[in-house]
């Protein structure tokens, strides 16, 4: 998936299993049965980049939250539809590769 000409207005940054910062930019986020998700970008504004759904699969207990990349191709899938249709009325155009 990718963006294009985005205007993004919160930052979150993910620490790696290697423990390396990695900062993306939050287009949308929605919760589907009990779980958050977020569909990111690694572009700062005005900028063509790529897009990645998260997860959240913290505890309740936990403070942070812990996000993982959905790599589920099904429920990828399921998730780019929706967060499409949130999306329509923006200036994000969101292109499946």
């Amino acid at each position: 998936m990718r963006s294009e000409n985005v205007i993004q207005e919160e930052k979150i940054t993910l620490e790696t299993d290697t423990g390396e910062s990695v900062d993306f930019y939050v287009l949308e986020e929605t919760r589907i049965s009990g779980m958050n998700y977020l569909m990111v970008t690694d572009s700062g504004e005005d900028e063509d980049g790529e897009c990645y759904i998260l997860k959240d699969v913290s505890r309740p207990d936990e403070s942070d939250a812990v996000y993982e990349f959905v790599e589920n191709d099904d429920e990828l899938e399921y998730l780019f539809k929706i967060f499409t249709e949130l999306l329509a009325d923006t200036d994000v155009e969101i292109q499946k590769s």
